[in-house]
């Protein structure tokens, strides 16, 4: 094995997978426990819906700039310090919260770090790549990622029963792994190598292929039916079960992500990305059906299994499969339109989920979701026939 790999993996896919892990226990510790804080407070399923969609869609844009950005300065890490330190700074603020118009502006703050880190921390993943195995380090990166959502919801868990309905413990406590993924950034993760390009000031949008913004369109339409989990978890709530076995269902999820995610993540760079997509989105459309027609804890339990299996199948593949796309030079401007179209198209989908929740009933947003889901898969069909197309022509 090189000395410049850890367990197989280059030592910046490793180091970056660990600032997640830190970083991801400290958020999903939160954001487990986020809906009953909020309705503890007395805010809506609809206020629960928008606080989540106006700070991931707002945020989402700078995802645009600090790609195009650390493309054009040839640099990721700096971007990766100020976005994980951000979250780490405002995490303890939470304590302070009384009212969800102040949930609403931490989490606002909260997200502007991850608008500013993610795509450059893509793009530095990619860059690392060596031998083809792209779709395993992003694999092991989702795995690292949900590792810590393991972690977080477990000890939210432990904390909620030893401190019934005291969520101030766990705000406080959150700040610690946020810390430490900030430490893990700046001792461990180099700048990987960029090619030079002399055109790199001079982007315009037609340089990326078509291809990838019809990859965009199709991840528009199965987001629009995305909403945020915080609506899972305000329906497993509603089930009866005590509060404090919430955290502790949503970290069954993560649970079966963790353990497919590589898998899933190799399997990609062996038989193709978009399978494994296409297979995701129809899990999906499955999962959100049987949420909207069922009430019931046990039936809830196996649906969290299947959706930590969607995950696994799509978070690190779509993520791959953007870099696949992408040329070298512009995967940080590739990253950041990717990750803009899912940030700003949760803003709709959290207004349509939460008004439908409210308005409707408890079954709407998620037959609405399924629905989604299936549209996208069909999408994605049409992905893989277009392209397919290409190369053909491509051939002749």
């Amino acid at each position: 094995m090189s000395k410049n790999q850890i367990l197989g993996l280059e030592r910046n896919v490793f180091f970056t997978g660990l600032t997640s892990f830190f970083t991801d226990t400290s958020i999903k510790l939160i954001y487990s426990v986020m809906p009953l804080f909020l309705l503890s407070m007395g805010a809506s399923k609809t206020a629960i819906s928008l606080i989540e969609g106006i700070a991931e869609s707002t945020a989402s844009l700078l995802k645009v700039f600090s790609g195009y950005w650390s493309d054009r300065i040839e640099k990721n890490k700096p971007f990766m310090l100020i976005g994980y330190g951000i979250t780490a700074l405002v995490t303890p603020l939470y304590a302070l919260a009384g009212k969800p118009v102040q949930v609403l502006l931490i989490r606002f703050l909260e997200r502007i770090g991850k608008g500013i880190r993610t795509a450059p921390r893509d793009s530095l993943i990619s860059a690392s790549v060596q031998n083809n195995e792209t779709g395993k380090s992003f694999g092991f990166h989702k795995a690292m990622d949900n590792s810590g959502a393991i972690i977080g919801p477990l000890t939210a868990f432990l904390l909620l029963s030893l401190f019934p309905l005291n969520y101030t413990h766990i705000f406080l406590i959150a700040t610690i792994p946020a810390l430490l993924g900030v430490i893990t950034i700046a001792l461990f993760i180099k700048e990987a190598k960029a090619q030079k390009n002399e055109n790199r000031l001079a982007f315009r949008f037609k340089q990326l292929p078509r291809k990838f913004y019809f990859f965009l369109i199709v991840i528009f339409v199965f987001t629009l039916g995305n909403s945020a989990d915080a609506l899972l978890l305000v329906k497993t709530a509603e089930t009866g079960i005590d509060k404090s076995y919430v955290p502790f269902v949503y970290m069954i999820f993560n649970s079966v992500s963790v353990f497919l995610a590589i898998p899933a993540g190799k399997l990609s760079d062996r038989i193709g990305r978009e399978k494994l997509i296409i297979l995701g989105f129809l899990v999906y459309a499955v999962v959100y059906f049987l949420f909207g027609k069922y009430n019931h804890i046990g039936i809830f339990i196996i649906l969290f299994i299947m959706y930590g299996f969607y995950s696994a199948l799509t978070d690190g593949t779509q993520k791959a499969l953007v870099s696949d796309l992408v040329s070298k030079e512009l995967k940080g401007t590739g990253f950041g339109l990717y990750h803009a179209v899912l940030g700003v198209t949760l803003l709709p989908a959290s207004l349509i989920a939460g008004a439908l929740y409210d308005k409707v009933d408890a079954q709407a947003p998620f037959y609405f979701g399924s629905a989604m889901a299936f549209a996208a898969c069909l999408l994605m069909v049409v992905f893989v026939i277009y392209n397919r197309a290409h190369e053909l022509n491509d051939t002749k």
